[in-house]
């Protein structure tokens, strides 16, 4: 018979702080500051510009090259029910093949060096790159790692900076914008 030492809670105890944690509140952030007619007149140009440009809506695909997921968390906010990506016209797709945008998110890692590489050559052209977060930039913090090759650039060639750690869904939009005017 093998024996384990004593617990580390008692079951009274264990029960006591089960019950805490239901009662207490949960941990939130307080909603974003922007107006509701404000982003949807900014969606609404995104959609606009992308439909002048493009003849149709616009489809991104989110490549983490090797992040902490901060830049992921804020990019996935956009398909919430606050902002709503979707009511823009702009998708969020599965396959680099009908993506028009590649969104990547931190620095490039060795190992995800190559599959940087063959997803940006399996995205038809005309193509963009956007490189999100400080991260996407230069390497962020994690520039200079053994493990890290670098920013997006050091892989593919990239059309659009947006700054920050993590940028807000907000800045994003404004950042897509940015790229289809500019293009």
């Amino acid at each position: 018979l093998l024996v384990f030492g004593p617990r580390s809670l008692s079951d009274t105890a264990m029960r006591k702080l089960l019950f805490q944690n239901l009662l207490r509140l949960p941990l939130t952030v307080a909603a974003p500051a922007s107006s509701e007619p404000a982003l949807a007149e900014l969606g609404a140009k995104v959609d606009r510009a992308a439909r002048r440009r493009l003849g149709r809506s616009l489809a991104i695909r989110e490549v983490d090259a090797g992040s902490c997921n901060g830049c992921e968390l804020e990019i996935h906010a956009l398909n919430n029910a606050f902002y709503d990506l979707e009511r823009f016209g702009l998708h969020v797709v599965a396959s680099p093949r009908h993506a028009d945008v590649l969104l990547v998110t931190g620095p490039v890692t060795a190992n995800m060096r190559e599959a940087l590489e063959r997803t940006y050559a399996a995205t038809p052209d005309p193509k963009w790159v956007v490189a999100v977060g400080d991260c996407g930039r230069d390497g962020g913090v994690f520039a200079g790692g053994y493990a890290c090759v670098g920013g997006v650039a050091e892989v593919v060639p990239v059309d659009l900076h947006v700054p920050g750690c993590p940028p807000n869904p907000v800045q994003l939009l404004e950042g897509l914008l940015a790229l289809l005017h500019v293009q």
